[in-house]
């Protein structure tokens, strides 16, 4: 399957950060990528990076509410986020999940939803460092998938981020070993609860993904792409990332 890069620009970027993303749009053009590459800027810039993508990438949403419209102030639906342009979005971040008191249950909602409005979704799992340093982080990430990843998911339209927590923005990684182990089980687990589909959803890593690491960590088996956070942000960087990608596909 072809891998899929996806960037997370988090609460980052006012209207002048949009010249990177016309900076990709422009390589993008030049070299067509042998990955898939999507673009979760913040809600504010999703219509006018939708323009400036101009089909050379796709543009996704950070977040989405379970109910497609009613009293929620503050809050933009996965309907909202297709209307502006949006052809995926990112549920169950880590951050989302510790500073908003996330549920799995509520992800897996919003999972649904992000379906509702044919949207993509990525559903976030990963374990923090206290439960990694206890030994429960396999038990963790299955939890986890049991109560985030509805069992009505189907490969087309899904994706799984693996994102062991305590690695996000902290320039620490796991090693490749502890990686390709999680990949691995996550593919097991998601192969007990879809049964065929499982071989087709995308499994990517999250957590301090940048140009010097990417290739090694894009190389491993069941490792389907990543997840990028703060180098996401300068188009240079990313690019680098995306040729990673290539490099394995």
């Amino acid at each position: 399957m072809r891998q899929l890069i996806v960037g997370n620009w988090k609460m980052h970027g006012l209207g002048p950060a949009l010249a990177e993303l016309l900076t990709l749009r422009h390589a993008l053009y030049a070299r067509p990528p042998l990955a898939d590459v999507l673009v979760c800027p913040p809600a504010t810039l999703i219509a006018r990076a939708v323009a400036a993508a101009s089909n050379a990438f796709s543009i996704g949403g950070q977040d989405c509410h379970a109910e497609p419209s009613g009293a929620f102030t503050g809050d933009i639906s996965a309907e909202m986020l297709k209307d502006a342009g949006a052809g995926a979005v990112i549920v169950g971040h880590s951050e989302r999940r510790h500073d908003h008191g996330e549920s799995d249950a509520m992800v897996a909602a919003k999972a649904r939803a992000a379906w509702r409005a044919r949207l993509m979704p990525v559903i976030c799992i990963g374990e923090t460092e206290a439960e990694r340093a206890g030994g429960e982080a396999l038990d963790v990430v299955a939890r986890q998938i049991a109560g985030s990843v509805p069992e009505e998911a189907v490969a087309s339209a899904t994706v799984l981020a693996y994102e062991p927590v305590w690695a996000i923005g902290t320039g620490r990684t796991p090693t490749t070993a502890e990686i390709a182990q999680m990949h691995a089980h996550i593919r097991a687990l998601l192969t007990a609860r879809l049964g065929g589909e499982a071989g087709g959803v995308r499994i990517l890593y999250g957590g301090s993904v940048k140009p010097g690491n990417a290739g090694e960590i894009l190389a491993l088996p069941d490792v389907d792409g990543a997840l990028v956070g703060g180098a996401s942000l300068k188009a240079s960087d990313f690019l680098a990332i995306i040729e990673a990608a290539a490099a394995r596909s």
